[in-house]
């Protein structure tokens, strides 16, 4: 039969299964907050995180002769075990909680405290000999260990987004590589406008899509900074002397980062500011991408009353009722995962503002909001790059045929027969169907056909020339 264990704290004992590594706080966090169903365990870089920030500080104490070896050695071996993932299940308090990440803290102080005691060869909840506040928490206030366990997992999630991110824009200018020599109608106002190459086209959307690989670069700059040591609000109570910079020595070894301490630690404490700036670089470039989509859906419209430039790859069905509809599904998902980012971006700035005094309580929404949306967003660029950019097919002498018989044309002529003459001709081509080199050349002669022929060369149209 199942056996169990009697826990208690200041409000009284409950009784816990003993195969659980959690204790009594992170039983009452279960009970208290039910709100996404999203348990922690879904974001193993932050329980990683956690376990980094626990062995930094327990290396850092028994440095300082604040922690016996034997305790400090057990709590590192146990955190190596949790950073390695093997106790993942075990981390089950909510993303959104009240208590400013209080009860992650201490799922995370319990868990390492009776692996350790199990390390050490005591039971679960033996905490005379390994206690989760008195020993794993040592040095430390969740207003601490939270945020720069927050910051650490934020830092790694970001390579991972980083990289799929920058495959989507190589994806894109290999794409521009391969339409280099399309011939296309440009467009502003969904109106003709002048002549382009498909190849810059969607070379522009890799540019465009590179600019924000450098705004992620500057983020996780920002994130770097930390307030460990700064314990309850800034002022390293309980902490000892020397310990903030040593355990930011320790972190900087053991996660690999830049991370420094930061020069106020009351302001970096209640301060949320490096994650209002990530998350509007994640709405940045949601907005970006949605752009992209937008103009990847009508590029491909049609297939016969639309644009009809380009073909995405058939991936479904598009209806139950229109036999051979195929619907530009992915775009489609890429589109509704930007605007869940966008919302989730104000979630960030109104909880960013709700901080009150030497804390924001807020930051469990926060880092939900932030481990969200870097997750959708990895998801839809991988997504895009793979099942639509990489298969995306141009109908080269469709897209040809249409700045041929443009109007947009005669913005060529300009420099040649004048603004006025050039309007004219637009008018009459708009209101009798005929075609701007008729009109110009063959009926009005208001230039020869050499001269047209030097104007309208591929290279010509695509990389315009001043001529006269």
């Amino acid at each position: 039969m199942p056996t169990s264990r009697i826990e208690h704290d200041f409000l009284g004992e409950r009784s816990l299964p003993d195969t659980a590594y959690y204790g009594i706080q992170t039983l009452r966090a279960l009970e208290n907050f039910d709100i996404t169903g999203i348990p922690i365990k879904n974001e193993p870089l932050f329980v990683q995180a956690l376990a980094y920030v626990k062995k930094g500080a327990a290396l850092a104490n028994k440095e300082l002769g604040v922690l016996p070896a034997n305790i400090a050695d057990a709590i590192a071996a146990a955190c190596d075990r949790v950073a390695a993932g093997e106790f993942d299940n075990q981390f089950l308090t909510d993303m959104i909680q009240g208590g400013a990440g209080t009860s992650v803290n201490m799922n995370a102080n319990e868990v390492i405290a009776n692996v350790a005691l199990e390390i050490m060869g005591h039971a679960k909840g033996d905490y005379q000999y390994c206690h989760p506040n008195n020993h794993v928490n040592c040095s430390q206030s969740t207003n601490d260990a939270y945020p720069t366990a927050f910051r650490i997992a934020l830092n790694n999630k970001l390579v991972g987004y980083r990289e799929t991110l920058g495959a989507l824009a190589d994806a894109f200018a290999q794409k521009g590589e391969e339409f280099r020599d399309i011939l296309k109608m440009g467009r502003t106002q969904l109106q003709d406008a002048v002549p382009m190459s498909m190849g810059d086209e969607f070379r522009a959307f890799a540019t465009n899509l590179r600019e924000e690989l450098l705004r992620i670069d500057d983020s996780r700059r920002l994130i770097d900074e930390i307030n460990m040591g700064a314990t309850a609000i800034g002022s390293r109570i309980n902490a000892p002397t020397g310990y903030p910079e040593l355990v930011t020595e320790h972190l900087r070894t053991i996660t690999g980062l830049n991370l420094s301490l930061a020069g106020d630690l009351f302001e970096a404490t209640y301060d949320t500011g490096a994650y209002v700036q990530l998350s509007g670089v994640l709405k940045r470039t949601a907005v970006k991408l949605s752009k992209i989509c937008n103009d990847l859906r009508l590029l491909s419209s049609g297939p016969r009353t639309g644009i009809n430039e380009i073909n995405l790859p058939p991936l479904q069905p598009g209806s139950s009722i229109m036999p051979g509809k195929v619907n530009p599904v992915v775009p489609e998902v890429v589109n509704q995962t930007a605007f869940y980012v966008i919302g989730a971006d104000l979630t960030v700035t109104m909880a960013a503002e709700a901080g009150q005094l030497q804390l924001n309580v807020m930051e469990p929404v926060i880092s939900f909001a932030l481990f969200t949306s870097i997750s959708y967003m990895t998801n839809a660029c991988r997504t895009l790059r793979e099942k639509c950019v990489v298969g995306i097919t141009a109908n080269k002498e469709h897209a040809e045929s249409l700045v041929r018989n443009s109007i947009g044309i005669v913005t060529q002529l300009n420099p040649v027969i004048g603004y006025e003459a050039s309007a004219d001709i637009a008018k009459e081509a708009l209101k009798t169907g005929k075609s701007v080199h008729d009109i110009a050349v063959t009926e009005r002669g208001l230039l020869t056909q050499e001269k047209w022929d030097e104007i309208f060369t591929f290279e010509n149209l695509i990389r315009p020339v001043f001529m006269k």
